[in-house]
């Protein structure tokens, strides 16, 4: 008897949760009126929509006003720097080192319009400097962006210390935190953050729903122009279906994440050790940094990273090489380059830990991976 795949890819994305979908289902038959036409179909569209929005920001401690219902991580994360940075043409913006390409890729598509930007460097452990940070606030830039914890080693960022550096300085502050919702408390009430984007599939509820917090008073150009949708920061008809499935999935995640994430953390803790034992020169990255408890992610040298990952899909079992968002490239992650971690440390394999994850499953994996190493190191070697 074959024994069931292994799952080990949840920082890119997470199973549908069935409570997620079975609302998704019922809201799609009975709720599919336009919630902005006027008749009855389309109040009890909107009323929907609304009542997600106030149970997301219920679940972050914000104003449902100040949550704005996007496609996505990706969009909320061009929401949040261009809708600021266009608002001030040529001034400058700032992100760190190791941000996710959302991000990245989006702030340097600033600089070609004329901002100068600021890419913050960050330690060894992949953790932004804070003196950097300080430095770019003295040209006052439109928005700087740090995300809430990494997406590829789970470092988490002191998003409370770079908030108040922001806020003294009075520049907006931008967090991608889509990768720490669900695993950290993620609280706008309590932490000094304008701006913070968050995407359904990281955490169990549907892909293509995300949504982006704006604070109150913090000034953004739209990016798509229409009919005036999400307080006109977002045009085009809403998707309440998504949306309640969203706001579903944030709250269950929400309630379980304490014990869920001491849970998650034993798994990955018990990971690390044995992959240290079982495979020499095996390296974890960020394991001195404050870290998400789900993620694992090391470096082996001695293998191509290439035939690890599918030597370890033929084996039934399913990780990343780091971010799964850069169209399956297995090139050098900038994120270990801006850490200063040398290419012969060899090819980062990322584990990501789910509520589906077990235990058994975890001693499958340190018995199939050190096996599977030894191969591929005996391959290059002849």
């Amino acid at each position: 008897m074959s024994r069931q795949p292994i799952y080990l890819d949840h920082a890119a994305s997470t199973p549908l949760r069935a409570e997620a979908g079975e609302a998704m289902l019922r809201v799609m038959s009975e709720c599919f009126g336009n919630p902005s036409s006027v008749h009855r179909w389309g109040r009890a569209g909107r009323a929907a929509l609304e009542r997600a929005r106030e149970r997301f920001a219920a679940a972050i401690g914000a104003e449902p006003a100040e949550v704005v219902f996007t496609r996505g991580g990706t969009e909320a994360d061009n929401l949040a720097l261009l809708g600021a940075a266009r608002l001030v043409p040529g001034c400058a913006v700032a992100c760190s080192a190791v941000e996710h390409k959302a991000v990245l890729t989006t702030a340097h598509a600033l600089a070609g319009e004329g901002h100068a930007l600021h890419v913050l460097p960050v330690d060894g452990e992949g953790i932004v400097r804070l003196d950097a940070v300080s430095a770019a606030l003295t040209e006052r830039p439109a928005i700087i962006s740090v995300m809430w914890a990494n997406n590829e080693v789970g470092a988490v960022q002191p998003v409370e210390q770079v908030g108040a550096l922001c806020r003294q300085a009075g520049v907006a502050f931008h967090s991608d935190a889509v990768q720490a919702f669900g695993k950290l408390e993620v609280r706008v009430d309590r932490t000094p953050v304008d701006l913070l984007s968050f995407s359904g599939h990281k955490f169990g509820g549907p892909r293509g729903v995300g949504a982006l917090y704006v604070r109150h008073r913090t000034w953004l150009a739209p990016l798509i122009h229409g009919g005036g949708q999400e307080r006109g920061l977002r045009a085009g008809t809403e998707d309440v279906a998504g949306a309640v499935a969203f706001a579903l999935a944030a709250e269950m995640a929400e309630a379980e994440r304490d014990w869920e994430a001491a849970r998650l953390g034993g798994l990955r803790d018990r990971l690390e050790a044995g992959l240290r034992a079982r495979v020499p020169e095996l390296a974890v990255n960020a394991a001195g940094a404050p870290r998400l408890p789900h993620v694992c992610s090391v470096s082996v040298p001695g293998v191509e990273g290439g035939l690890l990952l599918a030597a370890l899909d033929v084996e039934g079992i399913g990780v990343s090489a780091g971010s799964a968002c850069s169209s399956g490239a297995l090139g050098v992650s900038h994120v270990l380059t801006a850490m200063g971690v040398s290419p012969g440390s060899g090819p980062a394999v990322r584990f990501s830990l789910g509520r589906t994850t077990t235990a058994e499953e975890v001693e499958r994996v340190l018995e199939a991976f050190p096996a599977l190493v030894g191969q591929l190191r005996e391959m290059a070697a002849a």
